[in-house]
């Protein structure tokens, strides 16, 4: 399995009268779970949708990197997973269905669908529920079967777009739970969330305001770096800056 990784270098992008991303630069580093942290509007949707193609910069580049050599992102776009925060499901398929539906568009070989559907009920504690409409899941397992479908296919990276918006505590922590041990393959994990008690949960954070980066680090030595406890007190003093 080749490693990928992926960096921006000054992004700038526009829509509208906004400033989606103002010069927008960092590094996203394989085998490792980034959070993306921002209030709403902050340019975390806009940033990953850079990551996939979906947008193009204004100016300043977005690189993927396989094992660490400079791709283009057509080159991996199959192995990379993106769970946007709309997800597209629909509500009469059932669970199973659904993992029937992504894996014929994926075209994944039979014997390799049956162990990894299996693999991705077990983990998501789904498997008494693959005949359950997705229409009639509660809201934490219709995140998680969007994580299945995701997933289907093992990719090397997976981009989630605030994945726990609107969801329980308890499917929160399931959920977080889930991805620590989807971390265990050392598959690139960016998950964006305006969550700040999420942020301690990552390897590396990203804090994201009005298309800016604030400050980029572990998520401990970062607070002591800045002297304060909490992420709010940094986006606080950014709101306070003239």
């Amino acid at each position: 399995m080749a490693i990928l990784s992926v960096r921006l270098d000054s992004v700038r992008k526009r829509l509208g009268r906004n400033q989606a991303l103002d010069g927008f630069a960092t590094v996203f580093e394989a085998g490792r779970l980034h959070g993306i942290i921002g209030p709403d509007g902050a340019g975390k949707t806009t940033l990953l949708r850079h990551l996939v193609g979906l947008l193009r910069p204004d100016e300043g580049a977005v690189r993927w990197l396989s094992d660490g050599a400079p791709v283009e992102y057509p080159a991996v776009r199959d192995r990379v997973a993106y769970m946007p925060q709309t997800q597209s499901l629909y509500a009469d398929l059932t669970v199973g269905e659904h993992l029937d539906f992504f894996a014929e568009m994926y075209a994944l070989e039979d014997a390799f669908y049956r162990d990894r559907r299996a693999q991705l009920l077990r983990v998501t504690r789904l498997e008494r529920f693959v005949d359950r409409p997705a229409g009639k899941l509660s809201g934490g397992m219709y995140k998680k079967l969007g994580l299945m479908c995701a997933l289907l296919a093992n990719p090397d990276a997976l981009l989630l777009d605030e994945p726990t918006n609107g969801v329980d505590p308890v499917s929160r922590r399931e959920f977080w739970e889930l991805l620590m041990e989807l971390l265990k393959a050392r598959i690139l994990i960016l998950v964006a969330t305006a969550y700040m008690d999420e942020a301690e949960r990552c390897d590396r954070v990203h804090l994201i305001d009005r298309g800016r980066l604030l400050a980029s680090g572990e998520p401990r030595a970062l607070l002591q770096e800045r002297g304060v406890r909490r992420f709010d007190d940094i986006f606080l003093a950014a709101e306070a800056a003239p």
